[in-house]
């Protein structure tokens, strides 16, 4: 009786092992597929903010252009304005 009861108590303990193993293998692969979700969204994420990044470089390159044709076209029309200011000066002392 006695070698029956060890070997049921000996079975019981590799039982619960294995059930203890198995639990832990679980959370290991709900782990690892939590972890690979959370690699799969930042993949997106920084697919995503790439292509952002290459929109507002574009407009800030935009945007440079045209602030120098903005600075070229006043630069131009304060000439033009001091050529005028300048006849009408003459005009004023003739």
């Amino acid at each position: 009786m006695d070698s029956l009861e060890t070997s049921l108590k000996r079975l019981a303990s590799a039982v619960d092992a294995l059930e203890w193993a198995s639990e832990l293998r679980m959370r290991h692969d709900d782990a690892r597929a939590t972890t690979q979700e959370e690699f799969a969204l930042m993949q997106d994420d920084r697919s995503r903010l790439a292509v952002e990044l290459d929109a507002a470089v574009d407009r800030s390159r935009a945007l440079e252009s045209a602030n120098a044709e903005a600075a070229k076209r006043l630069a131009h029309a304060a000439q033009a304005i001091e050529r005028v200011l300048g006849r009408l000066a003459q005009d004023s002392e003739g």
